[in-house]
């Protein structure tokens, strides 16, 4: 589901068939040093998921041929399994309407993918080849023949299928992945700690923030005090134009406003 989300769909379902079968690689006794060989051809440096990914590539790419097989040193009747298991799973995604859809060469799609998958199996670089589970503290090895053991560096945290154990616990399937897809994928048991920088850069912008926010405050309060002003003002002269056309008791009249002549009304009668 997430790989149709991250448009890898078409790469995951062959993955997924590559580990429903037993290891593709045999390695004869008497030719341990040409199986070694053919192996590393096939060699993706940061996943071994995108390494069965890539030898049934090349293998469907050569025809589903089982000389080819032969050559390099794969169990052909591996390869058909996942050939079969592949097409089984095709039809149950379409059955669901799940889009198969390919990235073409672009595999870091595809190790973000395996990441939602395997988060709980996720393990932290501890030393040299050593790892330990990020959730139970168990130690874990890389096994001598993982992609990522020869690698020429070793990455801060990967996720792996399963735990063999023999003289140690050795993973079986590893690929590297980034902190970050790791607090993405399972946000419930990881996060990413700030560093000392991050937090005073944070408290900094806090402290912005809050002193953009008392001027504007202060400003806010000025032109409610101006406008109250100015509201009084007119008030007090519309009071005062009020009073000024008040009628004097006693006289009838109003009062004179300025400039206004004040005359004697005529009086008729007998």
């Amino acid at each position: 589901i997430v790989a149709a989300d991250l448009k890898c769909s078409n790469e995951i379902l062959t993955i997924v068939s590559m580990l429903s079968v037993p290891p593709v690689f045999f390695r004869p006794p008497d030719r341990a040093e040409a199986s070694d060989a053919a192996r590393e051809k096939f060699f993706v440096p940061e996943s071994d998921h995108l390494t069965m990914l890539h030898v049934y590539q090349q293998w469907k790419g050569n025809g589903y041929r089982g000389d080819w097989c032969n050559d390099h040193y794969l169990q052909v009747k591996g390869l058909r399994k996942a050939r079969e298991v592949r097409a089984q799973l095709l039809d149950i995604m379409k059955q669901q309407r799940v889009a198969v859809i390919s990235c073409g060469t672009h595999w870091d799609v595809c190790r973000t993918a395996i990441c939602s998958a395997y988060f709980h199996n996720a393990a932290k670089l501890k030393g040299i080849g050593e790892y330990v589970n990020c959730r139970s503290g168990m130690p874990c090895h890389l096994h001598p023949t993982s992609a990522l053991y020869g690698l020429g560096y070793t990455p801060d945290y990967i996720v792996y299928h399963e735990l063999v154990m023999t003289s140690k616990e050795y993973m079986q399937q590893v690929t590297a992945v980034e902190a970050q897809w790791l607090a993405e994928m399972g946000p419930m048991f990881f996060t990413i700690k700030d560093s000392l920088t991050s937090r005073i850069d944070q408290k900094k912008k806090v402290k912005e923030s809050k002193n953009a926010m008392e001027a504007e405050m202060s400003e806010y309060q000025k032109e409610k005090v101006a406008k109250e002003k100015v509201t009084a003002d007119k008030i007090s002269a519309r009071l005062a134009k009020e009073r000024g056309s008040i009628v004097e008791p006693g006289t009838g009249l109003r009062r004179k406003e300025p400039g206004t002549p004040y005359r004697t009304p005529r009086r008729i009668g007998l």
